[in-house]
């Protein structure tokens, strides 16, 4: 397994760890722990597809991430609609 294999491998295991917790009611979609998890696993796919050069994944992922932080950033400052 090379690198990016295994970067990938985690990217995508945090991604289905944050959908199976918001299915299964654990976390809600507005919680900073779901976004988070986004985050950080759309990020490790990115990178992992941008070493294997890969680049209509690289965009899907970036956006996914930068949606992600757009989100984390807004429930860290208390505007999620939970909130208001």
């Amino acid at each position: 397994m090379t690198a990016s294999d295994i970067i990938a491998s985690i990217g995508v295991i945090i991604l289905l760890i944050a959908f199976l917790l918001n299915l299964y009611k654990k976390v809600k979609a507005e919680s900073r722990i779901y976004t988070l998890l986004n985050f950080v696993g759309a990020a490790m796919c990115c990178f992992s597809s941008y070493l294997i050069k890969f680049y209509p994944f690289v965009v899907l992922e970036s956006i996914w991430a930068a949606f992600a932080l757009y989100s984390f950033i807004n429930v860290s400052r208390g505007t999620s609609n939970n909130e208001k």
